[in-house]
């Protein structure tokens, strides 16, 4: 069993920047392949960035360049810094946790404006 809660989201401009955080609980966390997916408004839920136990990480098209996926096994925390924000970044952004599982946090807000 894994516990997930995210932070960081909140409101910000087009072109800015926000460092989401995801702090797990309750397993053995280096062991897990880590994810952000968002779910834009009216829309279903996307991989946004993965990375695993070994570090590779994978990206969607659509945030390459921009948002950066990283983890602290020491602090079992998967962060994800978006840079150059854009307003079809918006979209409520879950961290998940998955091995033969998969564990999911609550989710927390992103909205950029234009």
């Amino acid at each position: 069993q894994v516990q997930l809660v995210e932070s960081g989201g909140g409101l910000v401009q087009a072109g800015g920047s926000l460092r989401l955080s995801c702090a797990a609980s309750g397993s053995i966390f280096s062991i897990y392949t880590m994810g952000w997916y968002r779910q834009p408004p009216g829309s279903q839920r996307e991989l946004v960035a993965d990375i695993t136990s070994g570090g590779t990480k994978n990206y969607a098209d659509s945030v390459k360049g921009r948002f950066t996926i990283s983890r602290d096994n020491a602090k079992n925390t998967v962060y994800l810094q978006m840079n150059s924000l854009k307003p079809e970044d918006t979209a409520v952004y879950y961290c998940k946790a998955g091995r033969h599982l998969n564990y999911w946090g609550q989710g927390t807000q992103v909205t950029v404006s234009s």
